[in-house]
């Protein structure tokens, strides 16, 4: 149960901002809408932001997925982990991958499983980073500038991480699940 009431179709508005969420989603609301749209200026920003974030970088998909995977598993956030695991299948990630990043939250050292090649090792070194110390460790972030072809990629895998720590926090703090 929510910690605040999923909104129903009559209570969700303005009608614009909730016919250009259904399109983006094909159609319908998700429950992360029904509470987004408690707040329509929050909705309406989120909407923007997190599209770019999951459509308009230059980071590969699979790096992408990887991160908000990660952040997913270590925040305990099933819901994120249950909308963005197929996604990281899609963009090319193997079963074997996606089960140790589902027990990376209990074991944050599988960040450098051999499951995972050094570019990857490097993103999750990053996610486990952010995610539960903030700090990043200057071994670390060398490791991952060395990984990503540019400094746009660099920043745009932190801006990634950063950006579903707060879809995460989002998620867990009202209680969101699959």
């Amino acid at each position: 149960m929510t910690r605040l009431p999923l909104l129903t179709d009559d209570q969700v508005g303005p009608p614009e901002l909730v016919a250009a969420i259904r399109q983006r989603r094909g159609g319908a609301l998700l429950d992360l809408d029904r509470l987004l749209l408690h707040s329509p200026a929050f909705a309406a920003g989120w909407g923007e932001f997190m599209g770019r974030v999951r459509t308009a970088l230059t980071v590969p998909p699979l790096l992408r997925e990887l991160a908000m995977c990660g952040v997913a598993a270590l925040n305990r956030a099933d819901f994120e982990m249950h909308h963005h695991a197929p996604l990281y299948l899609a963009a090319g990630a193997s079963e074997a991958q996606l089960a140790a990043l589902r027990r990376l939250g209990d074991e944050p050292a599988l960040a450098a499983d051999p499951v995972f090649d050094a570019t990857q090792q490097a993103v999750l070194a990053l996610v486990v980073e952010m995610t539960r110390e903030v700090q990043v460790g200057d071994a670390t972030f060398d490791r991952l500038r060395e990984a990503l072809v540019s400094d746009q990629q660099v920043f745009e895998i932190v801006g990634v991480i950063a950006a579903y720590n707060m879809v995460a926090r989002i998620l867990v703090a009202l209680k969101l699940a699959s």
